[in-house]
């Protein structure tokens, strides 16, 4: 089990040794968070699927390794190492692991839009 990280301090994270493939299923570690951000790895089992949902935050998707399919907002997108996604709040969007897969998920408050 991971712990979350003190956010008054700076951290080094080695992504690569927090992987940890459930043998179906989805693992997920929150990293990071402070009053902005959530920093949280996903570890997908191969043919693992998250059926469609919203987010009220903005994500980001940074694939550290394997594959998959995300359907965003409609738009099939290819997750391969190195890949990165960005997607708005309330985007619909559905993801499918075609092999073991690991990504680094970000949630941040949305910006407001000022005039």
């Amino acid at each position: 089990m991971t712990s979350t990280i003190n956010t008054n301090v700076s951290a080094k994270i080695q992504l690569r040794e927090q992987i940890e493939y459930p043998s179906a299923g989805v693992l997920s570690k929150v990293l990071i968070k402070d009053n902005a951000c959530q920093h949280t790895l996903f570890c997908l089992a191969a043919n693992t699927e998250i059926s469609e949902h919203t987010s009220t935050y903005n994500a980001t998707i940074n694939v550290i390794e394997g594959e998959g399919i995300l359907n965003l907002e409609g738009q099939e997108i290819a997750l391969q190492p190195g890949v990165f996604v960005f997607m708005p709040a309330h985007a619909p969007h559905a993801l499918k692991a075609t092999e073991n897969l690991a990504f680094l998920l970000t949630l941040s408050e949305k910006i407001a839009q000022g005039n």
